[in-house]
């Protein structure tokens, strides 16, 4: 079956190692015939939340930015894909971001039931990922009907581009062929 899979990238650098990991996800789905397409957060403009639950009541954020976009793309997805750079062991303040402004969604009908993560870091030990991974949780848990379904990580790589070549792109891709 056909899926819809939105992919968010949220690395602020071009060519980034998470982007790798989010493309060969994405070329993956796209082979096994799902429609699929990338979200580079680092082109798009957002704001933190206020935290005024305005959302709560209407189903829209008060802020009329380009998340006014991006949520109803996340609300239609059968599969969303989180790709970050791990800072200071934790996800990029963009997908923090990201997943406060996706606040909509909790009060909406929404479609997605797997939730795939992708992280790059510098340090490579498993450990790395862990309280990224445990911050969206945090998220998924919110969503009943959503589950983690996968994660990837590709640790020791720093400068950007530096991940090409890695086996770590080959289990993305396998992942998001899965799919």
């Amino acid at each position: 079956m056909n899926k819809k899979v939105v992919i968010l990238s949220t690395s602020p650098r071009r060519n980034s190692n998470s982007e790798a990991l989010a493309e060969a996800f994405g070329k993956g789905a796209a082979e096994a015939g799902n429609d699929v397409e990338i979200i580079r957060m680092r082109e798009k403009n957002y704001r933190f939340c206020l935290g005024c639950f305005a959302c709560q009541r209407t189903g829209k954020c008060a802020i009329k930015d380009d998340m006014a976009e991006i949520v109803p793309k996340m609300e239609q997805a059968d599969v969303l894909v989180f790709a970050t750079p791990i800072y200071y062991y934790e996800m990029s303040g963009q997908m923090k971001t990201l997943l406060d402004r996706a606040n909509p969604l909790f009060v909406a009908d929404y479609r997605f039931r797997d939730v795939y993560f992708l992280s790059s870091a510098a340090e490579d030990e498993d450990y790395v990922p862990q309280r990224a991974q445990s911050g969206l949780e945090g998220w998924v848990e919110c969503f009943e009907k959503a589950r983690l379904a996968g994660t990837v990580f590709g640790g020791g790589v720093t400068e950007t581009g530096e991940i090409q070549g890695s086996p770590v792109l080959d289990k993305a891709y396998e992942m998001g062929k899965a799919v």
